[in-house]
């Protein structure tokens, strides 16, 4: 098998377990060992074969990149992994996807900041980087890594959607009903005004952006960001 087959096996792995044992496997599982457990087999397939595709990924000899990648594609890049770093940053606060109990049933309070845009803005950041990431390095192993997390992110934020549906019906639905899966689509439809993200995601994802991008250099040997232009 050859390095790349290696890394997309390992994809398929990481992808096709976490869709099972969320879905599907999930309540059998719960059923048979409880949910604190389960949480620990969880964790415990998701990291291995999520260190299973690092290091499939890692192994795969230099390639020769799809296309060329220029002063251009690394300006939208950059300017991608902005708004991503806020939608990510604004997803850790008041985010009814995230685990925890549930919410009692009743009317959701109005989508705010980044949730105006999306109710899923932590998955479209996972999406939004791997779709620069694409971008600035087009090789067939890169792309295939990118594409995986794309995948896991807005596949499962759909599946997650389905699944709170069953869940929580009155209280999901109600949120359904004022956000929207796309980005935008509540703005643009007229279900909700668009807020400002706020102080502590804009700034909070201006500080992981240029964080993120300056450590581009000395974890994976290439600048990034406007450290490219402004790194020295």
């Amino acid at each position: 098998m050859s390095p790349l087959s290696w890394e997309i096996t390992a994809a398929v792995a990481f992808v096709g377990s976490h869709f099972l044992l969320s879905h599907p496997l999930r309540a059998p599982i719960v059923r048979a060992v409880g949910e604190m457990p389960f949480q620990g087999i969880y964790s415990l397939v998701a990291l291995a074969t999520f260190g299973w595709l690092a290091l499939a990924f890692r192994a795969v000899p230099a390639e020769t990149p799809l296309w060329a990648v220029g002063d251009g594609l690394w300006i939208v890049g950059t300017l991608i992994m902005l708004p991503a770093s806020v939608l990510f940053v604004g997803s850790l606060r008041g985010n009814p996807a995230l685990p925890g109990p549930p919410r009692a049933p009743g009317v959701p309070p109005e989508p705010c900041g980044v949730f105006s845009v999306t109710r899923h803005p932590m998955m479209w950041s996972f999406a939004l980087w791997g779709v620069a990431h694409i971008l600035v390095m087009p090789t067939p192993a890169n792309i295939v890594l990118a594409k995986t997390i794309i995948l896991l992110a807005l596949v499962g934020a759909a599946l997650q959607d389905r699944k709170k549906e069953k869940l929580q019906p009155e209280t999901w639905r109600a949120w359904e009903q004022q956000t929207s899966y796309w980005p935008l689509g509540a703005i643009l439809g007229g279900r909700v005004k668009f807020t400002p993200a706020g102080v502590v995601p804009a700034v909070g994802g201006i500080v992981l952006w240029l964080a993120a991008t300056w450590a581009h250099l000395p974890l994976a040997g290439v600048p990034a960001g406007i450290w490219r232009w402004i790194g020295g």
